[in-house]
């Protein structure tokens, strides 16, 4: 008799529990798999504390899921304030991209506003892939000049070397520029040609020296050779150097 005076109690609790639960959840929703608490059904979503059809807008289509708004736009549609389905506007010059969503220009136009505008290429040039700035680029052998392509004035004994930045021709082998030209380098007796792109484009055989234009013999001293570069000289050693002789070093 004592443990019924325990448990009536809890008994009635559970009994008037169990109906309270059930009229918590609205109509199409279900109790969720685990925890406590319910969702709505597929096809519906919460409004207020009730259940809602999930109505798709024209040109929509219900997705069947459980989250998101349960609709999504057609090809060729996209949303607007979550609420319709608008289509997009593919101007001449451009097609729909793969999204459904946006809109892209063909080659050969450039996107302005809402617009697709065809790219006017000049004379000597050509269409080029990019995503910003011009589209063309003018052929070899010309340089853009605004809106034109000019052809490029190499001089003679020049060539045109390809870059994109910076003087567009580069002299032969054995020229110099000057003054927009390629003069010949004057290389004087006892000297070679250097292609290096500083100095006066020639050096001085070994064991001559350079004198304003011309190689000179070095005159070389007692106990003293030629250095790395063969064009100086220095003290062998235990000696040093002293007015232009090489002097004991104690």
């Amino acid at each position: 008799m004592i443990w019924v005076f325990f448990l009536g109690p809890i008994f009635a609790l559970l009994v008037f529990a169990i109906p309270a639960f059930a009229q918590s959840m609205p109509e199409n929703a279900s109790a969720k798999s685990y925890g406590d608490g319910w969702d709505c059904n597929v096809g519906y979503r919460l409004v207020g504390d009730s259940c809602a059809a999930v109505v798709a807008p024209e040109n929509a289509y219900e997705t069947n899921r459980t989250y998101g708004p349960g609709w999504e736009c057609f090809h060729g549609f996209r949303k607007v304030d979550e609420t319709a389905c608008v289509a997009v506007v593919v101007p001449d010059g451009g097609f729909l991209d793969p999204s459904g969503e946006r809109w892209q220009c063909l080659r050969g136009f450039l996107k302005v506003d809402d617009i697709c505008q065809e790219v006017v290429v000049p004379e000597n040039a050509h269409l080029v892939d990019g995503s910003y700035g011009s589209a063309w680029e003018c052929e070899r052998g010309f340089e853009r000049m605004g809106t034109r392509c000019d052809a490029i004035a190499v001089p003679i004994n020049g060539y045109l070397n390809g870059s994109r930045y910076g003087q567009p021709w580069t002299c032969e082998r054995g020229f110099f520029e000057q003054d927009g030209l390629c003069e010949a380098v004057a290389i004087p007796d006892f000297a070679y040609f250097d292609d290096a792109t500083y100095g006066e484009g020639w050096k001085c055989q070994r064991g001559y020296e350079a004198s304003g234009t011309a190689c000179e013999a070095i005159d070389i001293p007692a106990n003293a050779h030629l250095d790395r570069s063969g064009n100086r000289w220095e003290c062998n050693r235990n000696f040093q150097k002293s007015k232009g002789q090489c002097v004991f070093n104690n």
